[in-house]
């Protein structure tokens, strides 16, 4: 791990220098809110933002992606033959995106890269990227990473973390990539002696953080008791199927793929889904086994709370950014439903039964 100091000319210079080996990709201000987008030539990320509305997962896992194409004109000696869709892999920097995040994409991971499935799509496009992180020195009132096995200075998944400092930054420098991209972008002023004031940072933005959930006990949790516990229906009272959750969330990865075709030209999409949405389980039969709005609202929260954590022992399938409970239009709070599952009891749904 290397240390480098980088001053506010440095920082604009190496970036504009990084481009000519790297697309970059930061936190640009739209309106009232940032997101992530591909940065024009000359154009710094916006690292004055405190989170994005949509977590940057959309730069490995677009919300409509092309998969495959294909002609349905038989006068063409490839009719009817799928081919994969032209796609840019050349190497790429994310710049900006928040620890939180970063460590999002690592759950991710566990979904697409698997020692059975693979996929191609998502991690051709991991593999191309560079992660440098901006750590959180700012975090919101209903950031919780630090309950997450994360927080505002977490280094996983990142290849560089950056921190404000004085008049620049200061770097942390953890992988191979991280070190191409610092060479790329000309930082190289090792500082060791900053490692006090990188870590007295780190600790003070952990302090900034109000707000926690309680884990410890989902883990040992009968699966089936807490399917069945009393208290769904009332979680799930307020809900309106919207799916802002999910598609604002950084760890959801459900997707569906669909055909569309014009005239005679095809293309196979993968595309974002919810589990929230009806028609999200509706077989091709008509049925549908969560045909109800509680039963989608418990999938959601005994998924990330629950099977998750039963599958991978990875901790919750959550990081604590706190964006569901910002965007949520009803206020339905993950945090309270953490909560509420792990102090469950078996006990309580006899009680509740009897």
């Amino acid at each position: 791990m290397t240390l480098v100091a980088i001053d506010k000319k440095n920082w604009a210079e190496g970036l504009t220098a990084a481009a000519d080996s790297y697309r970059l990709f930061g936190p640009v201000k739209e309106k009232d809110c940032h997101q992530f987008k591909a940065l024009e030539k000359g154009q710094a990320p916006d690292l004055d933002m405190v989170n994005t509305r949509l977590s940057p997962k959309e730069l490995l896992f677009p919300q409509s992606e092309v998969m495959l194409e294909y002609s349905l004109d038989e006068s063409r000696d490839d009719h009817h033959i799928m081919k994969e869709a032209a796609k840019d892999y050349s190497p790429r920097a994310v710049v900006g995106i928040r620890p939180c995040d970063a460590k999002a994409v690592q759950l991710v991971k566990l979904n697409f890269d698997t020692p059975d499935v693979k996929d191609p799509y998502w991690l051709r496009a991991f593999e191309a990227t560079t992660f440098i992180g901006m750590a959180c020195d700012a975090p919101l009132s209903t950031c919780f990473c630090t309950s997450t096995g994360c927080g505002p200075y977490n280094a996983e998944g990142l290849d560089i973390l950056v921190a404000a400092h004085d008049d620049g930054y200061l770097a942390k420098i953890f992988t191979e990539k991280g070190q191409a991209f610092a060479e790329a972008a000309g930082w190289n002023q090792a500082t060791p002696e900053a490692a006090d004031a990188f870590m007295a940072a780190k600790q003070a933005a952990e302090a900034k953080i109000v707000s926690s959930v309680p884990t410890d006990k989902l883990a040992d949790t009968d699966l089936l008791a807490l399917h069945g516990a009393p208290f769904w229906d009332d979680l799930a009272f307020a809900c309106l199927n919207c799916g802002t959750c999910t598609f604002t969330c950084p760890t959801c990865w459900c997707f569906d793929i669909q055909d569309e075709v014009h005239g005679t030209s095809g293309v196979r999409t993968k595309n974002w889904d919810s589990c929230m949405f009806p028609i999200f389980t509706v077989h091709t039969t008509g049925h549908n086994p969560r045909d109800t709005k509680t039963q989608r609202v418990r999938q959601r929260f005994m998924h990330k709370l629950k099977y998750f954590v039963d599958k991978y022992q990875a901790g919750i399938m959550c990081v604590g950014c706190g964006r569901c409970v910002r965007q949520c239009p009803v206020n339905i709070d993950i945090r309270r439903v953490c909560e509420k599952m792990n102090s469950f009891a078996p006990a309580d749904a006899c009680v509740a039964q009897s």
